[in-house]
C-alpha cells in the first residue's frame, strides 16, 4: 500500500479543526502534532483561550465498545480522584465521530517525566497505581482482549511467520528461540498460579505518567486491558537486579497502602518484558503502511534488527531462568 492510501493520510488540519468545531470546541487555526504513532494526537489552540488535547483513533484498532470500555474506566477514576486524565463528555458522549474518523478531547494537563531514581517518586507513583488497582479489580473488562501469552506472544510469534517478515536465513533461528521463549513464559504463567486478572493501565512506562509538584498524574489508557497486576509495575525497575530490588521495595512500599500485591505475581515480570518484545516487533509490522512507521522505525526489518532480536530473546530465556526479584 502506498502513503497516501493510509486513512491518515486524509487528516489534515482543517479537518481536526472541523472535526472539535463540531463538539463546541472551536480552534482559532493553531494547532500542534504531538509524539504518538498508534493514535493521532494534536494540541490545539481555542478561540475562547487555552488548549486541549485530541486523539484521533487509528482506523479498525478498537471497535466503539472497546473505546467506550477505555473511556468508561478512565472517567471511574477520575470520579474516584484518581490523577489520570479521562475523556471530556460533550453533548453526553467521550467518543465522537467525523468524516470516518472517530476522536476524543481531553483536558491539557502538563508535567515532566518522572524521576525514578527518587526513592519517593517511586513510592508516591506506587499509591496511585495501588489506587487504579483497587478500581480495576472492582468490575472486568468485558470486550477488551486480555493481556496475556497468547495474546501477546502466540498470536504475534505467528502473525510474524505467516506474514513474511522474519528474513528466510534467520527464520529458523528466530522461531527456535522466539518457541523456546513462549515456553518459558508459560512455565512462569503457572508458577505464578491463581493469580487475580484485573482492569490495568496496560501501557505504564514512564512516558505515560506526568509528574508535577503535586505528584504524578497517568495518561493514555489506549493499551488498558484485563491482566496481572504487575503488568502496570515492572517498567518501572531497571538496571541490575540489586537496583531492581530495591526499586520494586519503594513501588510497593506505596502500593500496598491501598491493595495488597500477590508476590507471586513476580515470577511474571522477565516473562511480560519477552511478551512485551515480541509483541512490539509485530506491532511495528502490522502498521508499516502507515507512513510515520518507515519514517520512525527505518532500521526494522533489516538482518541486524532480526540478529539483535534473537539474541534479545536468548538473553530473556536466561533472565527467565533466574528466581524472581525478592523485595524485602
Amino acid at each position: 500500500m502506498n502513503a497516501g492510501a493510509h486513512p491518515y493520510s486524509k487528516l489534515e488540519p482543517a479537518l481536526v479543526l472541523d472535526a472539535l468545531d463540531t463538539v463546541g470546541l472551536r480552534g482559532d487555526g493553531r494547532l500542534l502534532s504531538l509524539n504518538s504513532y498508534e493514535n493521532r494526537v494534536y494540541q490545539v489552540y481555542l478561540e475562547d483561550g487555552g488548549s486541549i488535547i485530541t486523539k484521533f483513533y487509528r482506523p479498525e484498532r478498537w471497535t466503539d465498545e472497546e473505546i467506550g470500555e477505555e473511556h468508561g474506566f478512565a472517567l471511574e477514576l477520575a470520579g474516584r480522584e484518581v490523577p489520570v486524565v479521562a475523556p471530556k463528555v460533550l453533548s453526553g458522549r467521550t467518543l465522537h465521530k467525523h468524516e470516518g474518523f472517530r476522536f476524543a478531547a481531553y483536558e491539557r494537563r502538563g508535567g515532566r517525566p518522572p524521576m525514578l531514581d527518587k526513592p519517593e517518586v517511586l513510592e508516591f507513583i506506587g499509591r496511585f497505581l495501588g489506587r487504579i488497582h483497587a478500581v480495576g479489580a472492582v468490575a472486568n473488562f468485558e470486550l477488551r482482549p486480555d493481556l496475556d501469552p497468547d495474546t501477546f506472544g502466540t498470536e504475534p510469534r505467528n502473525w510474524l511467520l505467516d506474514h513474511g517478515h522474519i528474513p528466510e536465513d534467520l527464520r529458523e533461528s528466530w522461531t527456535s528461540i522466539a518457541d523456546l521463549a513462549l515456553d518459558a513464559v508459560e512455565a512462569a504463567w503457572e508458577s505464578a498460579g491463581d493469580f487475580e486478572a484485573i482492569r490495568l493501565h496496560g501501557d505504564c512506562h514512564p512516558g505515560n505518567i506526568l509528574y508535577t509538584e503535586t505528584g504524578p498524574h497517568f495518561v493514555d489508557l489506549d493499551d488498558a486491558r484485563m491482566g496481572p497486576p504487575v503488568q502496570d509495575l515492572w517498567m518501572l525497575l531497571s538496571g541490575d537486579r540489586a537496583s531492581q530490588t530495591k526499586q520494586l521495595k519503594d513501588v510497593l512500599a506505596g502500593y500496598e497502602q491501598f491493595r495488597p500485591f500477590d508476590r507471586r505475581e513476580l515470577a511474571l515480570v522477565e516473562a511480560l518484558r519477552t511478551l512485551r518484545l515480541l509483541h512490539y516487533s509485530a506491532w511495528i509490522a502490522r502498521r508499516w503502511h502507515d507512513p510515520a512507521f518507515p519514517a520512525a522505525f527505518p532500521w526494522f526489518g533489516t538482518t541486524r534488527y532480526w540478529q539483535d532480536r534473537i539474541l534479545e530473546l536468548r538473553e530473556q530465556v536466561a533472565a527467565m531462568e533466574e528466581p524472581p526479584l525478592e523485595p524485602k
